[in-house]
């Protein structure tokens, strides 16, 4: 049985205390690895290692072009390394394996844009009164603390990882326990590449009274970004006030999907499926609440359900699965099938799917729920979907702006008009027109309301991650 560490000073480690916790695949149900479980002291001699790195190391003071060669070896290593990676997710949450290799590419990407972004930005400079000139600076902050979710395990580190680095500030990541094996070939690798001691640390173990509240209260800490659940991200948000610690929250949703009766209906099936299925329905951008115009809502639902009932269920490890039978965790499968109860569904009806075996939920479309039902207004994040339809397009926009979320949305229609008036009122932080999960990592991305706060992606995560200063300059004219 493997073992994975923390990676701490550039170094794999045991923790402090030796103490391990059993990784388990969720599509078996048995342990496949054996992690390094920490606690405080672990957090907190990450975060040293990250602060000396910092303050000491070269990292920051090596100039861009450096630590873009360097990023870049690591790329490589993660292109070469993509299905040790790609298993890792799948074996930890049940994710098929041909998306999980996706998102080794998606993480690859990640750390090749920023690695070139940070090369190739511009500072400002303002213009002034004969006598003085003034320009900016963009520093790094200093040690980032990056606590990624279980559901992307190594896109989503790699999101907060790569801008952080490519802007000189060292980072103590912390994976969700229930996915932390990626996170340690990660830091493998990193450390194969030649990343100086403590730029990047690794440590594993739980959130609260343990290694995430460690990290989230530690005042050596400059920045704290991180991705999951809605709740979570108040404590944390709470704790990084006491040290006045800048944070990034991308937190819940419960994405609005809006399919107009002069919508390509292929289309809009095909992305409606993949926005609500893919993953499992495992993801914070998840089109949960299906809006359909009236005039070809059954003709749609009768296809959507095709479309589902298609999907091919089977081992997450064969590269034909489109859909795990198994969420990523039993806690996980308990919180999602109380959505599919009678109380949860007030009325609503299943057209297709339901439980299915062990730690599985079907694919499911839900319909004739009303508004105030618990399975519409509640993040469920799984494979279930409740479609509503809808007569005008004031309605939909008041229907998918309904919710306390504010992630993202989508419209699908052939109308460029609509498409550009609809996206605007949508109280949202990223809508797709006709598409989902298309990304351009230039593009802010972030939520409103309970889905977050701030917005990382290009200028912004430069934004987020460095110190701007102002540095004004009184110059002899002659």
């Amino acid at each position: 049985m493997e073992f994975f560490g923390h990676i701490i000073d550039g170094a794999e480690v045991t923790s402090l205390d030796h103490a391990t916790m059993a990784d388990i695949d969720p599509f078996t149900q048995e342990q496949w690895a054996e992690i390094a479980l920490g606690g405080k002291d672990d957090a907190d001699r990450a975060v040293a290692a990250a602060r000396k790195a910092f303050d000491e190391g070269p990292w920051p003071r090596m100039g861009y072009e450096k630590r873009q060669k360097l990023i870049h070896k690591l790329a490589d290593l993660m292109e070469a390394n993509a299905e040790e990676l790609a298993l890792a997710d799948t074996r930890d949450m049940g994710k098929p394996v041909t998306q999980a290799l996706h998102d080794v590419a998606r993480s690859v990407w990640n750390f090749r844009f920023f690695a070139d972004h940070a090369r190739l930005s511009m500072n400002d400079t303002y213009p002034m009164d004969s006598g003085h000139h003034a320009y900016s600076r963009l520093d790094p902050a200093g040690v980032v603390v990056a606590i990624s979710p279980w559901n992307f395990p190594l896109m989503m580190a790699t999101w907060k990882v790569a801008p952080a680095l490519a802007w000189g500030n060292t980072v103590v990541l912390k994976p969700a326990e229930d996915t932390p094996t990626s996170a340690t070939i990660l830091g493998r690798l990193a450390i194969e590449a030649g990343f100086p001691p403590g730029v990047l640390n690794v440590v594993h173990g739980y959130g609260p009274d343990s290694v995430g509240s460690a990290l989230t209260s530690n005042p050596d800490v400059d920045r704290i970004t991180f991705t999951g659940e809605s709740g979570t991200g108040k404590i944390i948000s709470a704790a990084a006030a006491q040290n006045l610690i800048p944070v990034s929250l991308e937190l819940g949703g419960k994405g609005a999907n809006l399919v107009f009766d002069d919508a390509d209906i292929d289309n809009a099936v095909h992305w409606a499926i993949e926005a609500i299925f893919r993953n499992a329905g495992q993801v914070c951008l998840a089109g949960s609440r299906l809006y359909v115009q009236r005039g070809i809502y059954d003709e749609f639902i009768e296809r959507y359900k095709a479309a589902a009932e298609k999907l091919v269920i089977g081992d997450p490890k064969d590269a034909a699965t489109q859909f795990s039978p198994a969420l990523a965790s039993q806690e996980h499968w308990t919180k999602v099938q109380s959505f599919l109860t009678p109380e949860a569904l007030a009325g609503g009806r299943l057209v297709t799917g339901g439980l299915g075996d062990g730690w599985g939920v079907q694919p499911t479309i839900v319909v004739d729920a009303p508004a105030e039902a618990r399975v519409v207004r509640e993040e469920i994040f799984g494979p279930v979907v409740v479609a509503t339809p809808f007569d005008t397009e004031e309605e939909a926009v008041a229907l998918a702006n309904n919710t306390r979320y504010g992630l993202n949305a989508m419209v699908f229609t052939e109308n460029l008009h609509r498409a550009h008036r609809v996206s605007a009122k949508l109280r949202a932080g990223t809508v797709w027109v006709n598409c989902f999960f298309i990304r351009d990592l230039r593009a802010p991305f972030g939520g409103v309301g309970e889905s977050g706060v701030g917005r990382e992606g290009g200028n912004f995560s430069r934004e987020f991650f460095t110190e701007p200063k102002a540095v004004v300059m009184q110059i002899d004219m002659g």
